[in-house]
């Protein structure tokens, strides 16, 4: 569903990095409109509509492709809501990439963005990477300024700890409504880092400590991009550890009549936090095996949780 606000409240989301081709400037065609065309019609058909792009995302061709379909069937923009981001600069030559979030270049780089997608608007702003040299005050500048011209919407943040979070919102006349994260069964950081406190398995564990419950007490919804962990539970495995849980996975799937994919977007949506995965696969059938993930409540017991975060983890707690 949508809110008012014209956010997306879906319990999963497309992410579009797969889109637009190969990952350089060399121009798409109609193989790639057709592919973006093909995961849009997926997404939908499981009731996905919110839809995750980067400016990066393939040299800017996955925004590309995504405003060929639009323009196409322009009706569909008022059934979808659009999210991306801004705030990394590939590398180039002999430079390498670097972050940016000077005020003018966001402001340029969502302009790009909006006529790359072809809309008036972007639902959703996230700034990609924190960048060590962004003053707060100048990025907030920027971000009203887009949000005064209905440029954007709502604005969130990608990869970011709880302080740098309360630091940018302290600037901020609207509230930031996304954090996202690395999160999977498979990347546990984000979990771990709550339960290893007072064990020396903590210096080991670099996740901000606190980030999840900042984010659950200030309204910001928690979207976990590599929610699939890169098919090592539904695929390739290598570990014994792997191996046990995609057998794990596999066996509830069967139990509850649903599909290995939606088993490990379950285990996510359990968590108090309300995360909501990102889905970033471009084969149509792959999208379609999370459909239950996108249209029910997670059917997984406290036991089964603990199951597959313990088989896993492949230690006991401590």
């Amino acid at each position: 569903m949508t809110t008012e606000a014209g956010v997306g409240e879906d319990r999963l989301l497309y992410g579009c990095m797969g889109l637009g081709g190969s990952w350089d400037t060399e121009p798409y065609g109609a193989q790639e409109i057709a592919q973006a065309e093909a995961v849009i019609e997926a997404a939908l058909d499981c009731g996905i509509t919110t839809f995750d792009h980067a400016d990066i995302y393939r040299h800017g061709k996955a925004e590309a492709v995504f405003g060929e379909v639009l323009a196409r069937a322009p009706q569909l923009r008022e059934r979808i809501v659009v999210q991306t981001k801004c705030g990394i600069r590939l590398a180039k030559g002999d430079r390498p990439g670097v972050y940016d979030l000077r005020g003018e270049n966001i402001i340029r780089r969502a302009q790009e963005s909006l006529n790359r997608l072809r809309t008036d608007f972007l639902d959703v702003l996230l700034l990609h990477r924190p960048d060590p040299l962004a003053d707060p005050g100048d990025i907030a500048e920027a971000l009203m300024s887009l949000h005064r011209q209905g440029m954007v919407r709502r604005f969130g943040v990608s990869n970011m700890g709880a302080a740098q979070i309360a630091h940018l919102q302290a600037h901020l006349d609207v509230p930031l409504m996304a954090n996202q994260l690395e999160m999977s069964l498979h990347q546990r950081d984000w979990l771990e880092a709550g339960v290893l406190v007072n064990t020396p398995a903590a210096a080991a564990n670099g996740f901000p400590f606190g980030t999840i419950e900042f984010c659950q007490a200030n309204g910001l919804r928690l979207q976990a991009w590599g929610a699939l962990a890169q098919g090592r539970f539904t695929g390739r495995q290598a570990t014994a550890a792997e191996q046990a849980t995609a057998q794990l996975v596999t066996s509830l799937a069967a139990a509850k009549g649903t599909t290995p994919e939606t088993i490990l977007l379950w285990w996510l949506q359990r968590h108090p936090a309300r995360i909501a995965p990102v889905v970033g696969s471009t084969r149509p059938e792959r999208i379609r095996a999370c459909r239950d993930a996108a249209q029910h409540d997670p059917d997984l017991s406290h036991e089964e949780w603990y199951d597959l975060w313990l088989t896993a983890r492949g230690a006991p707690l401590p």
